[in-house]
C-alpha cells in the first residue's frame, strides 16, 4: 500500500534579494484553540443565526395559513351570503306574522281606528265636498252614530252617507268623495308590504326584478 504524499512543510512566502516580502503566503493554519469570548461570541451568533431562521419560518407559516384562511374565506363567502338571505327572509316572515296578529288583535278591540286615521289624514282633501260615501260590512245604528261623530270630530260638516258591504272584512271601509276615493283592508295590506318586503330582500341580495306596477 503506498502512503499519501504530504507537505508538511509549505513555504510560500516570496521574498526579493534584499529580504523584503514579495508575496505573502496564504497559509493559515487551522485553529485549535478557542478562549472563552470566542467561544461565547461563536455561540452567541450561532443563536441569533438560528432565532432568524426561526422567524423566517414563522412568518412564512403565518403568510401560508392566512392564504388558506383567504381562499376558504373566499370560498365559503357565497354560502353564507345565501345563509344570511335565509336569515334575513325569515326574520321577515317572523316579524311580518306577528305584525298580523298584532294588527287583527288591535282591529278587534277598536275596528274603527284605521276609517279615524283616514279621515283625519284626508281630512283637508275631504273638507271641500259636500258628500261622503261610506262603505264598510257592518253598519248598525250604533256604528252609524260613532263614524258620524268621527267625521264631525275630522272636520267634515257635509253629507255622510252609509252604504252596508256584506263582504268587506272587519275594520275595512271605502270612502268616496267628490275629487277621490280610499280603501283599506288589512289582508291587502299585509300583501302589500309582503310583496314590497320581498322586492326589498330581493334587491339586497342584488337579483331584484323591476316593478312594472306601483300599489298605494
Amino acid at each position: 500500500m503506498t502512503a499519501p504524499l504530504s507537505t508538511p512543510f509549505v513555504f510560500d512566502t516570496e521574498f526579493d534579494d534584499h529580504g523584503g516580502v514579495v508575496r505573502a503566503s496564504t497559509f493559515r493554519p487551522a485553529k485549535r484553540a478557542w478562549s472563552a469570548a470566542e467561544v461565547e461570541a461563536e455561540i452567541a451568533q450561532a443563536q441569533a443565526q438560528a432565532r432568524q431562521q426561526a422567524l423566517a419560518e414563522v412568518e412564512s407559516i403565518q403568510a401560508m395559513a392566512l392564504s388558506t384562511i383567504g381562499q376558504a374565506l373566499a370560498a365559503a363567502a357565497p354560502a353564507l351570503a345565501q345563509v344570511a338571505q335565509t336569515h334575513r327572509e325569515q326574520a321577515s316572515e317572523l316579524a311580518m306574522a306577528a305584525a298580523r296578529l298584532v294588527a287583527a288583535s288591535a282591529l278587534d278591540r277598536y275596528p274603527a281606528g284605521p276609517l279615524q286615521a283616514a279621515l283625519e289624514a284626508l281630512g283637508q282633501e275631504i273638507d271641500a265636498s259636500p258628500r261622503l260615501v261610506i262603505r264598510t260590512g257592518d253598519l248598525n245604528p250604533d256604528s252609524q252614530a260613532r263614524l258620524q261623530a268621527l267625521c264631525a270630530d275630522a272636520g267634515f260638516s257635509g253629507l255622510v252617507a252609509f252604504r252596508e258591504e256584506p263582504g268587506m272584512a272587519p275594520a275595512a271601509f271605502q270612502l268616496e268623495w267628490a275629487d277621490g276615493r280610499a280603501a283599506f283592508d288589512l289582508n291587502d295590506a299585509f300583501v302589500r308590504m309582503g310583496e314590497a318586503l320581498t322586492a326589498a330582500l330581493a334587491a339586497e341580495a342584488g337579483h331584484a326584478e323591476p316593478l312594472t306596477e306601483r300599489k298605494l
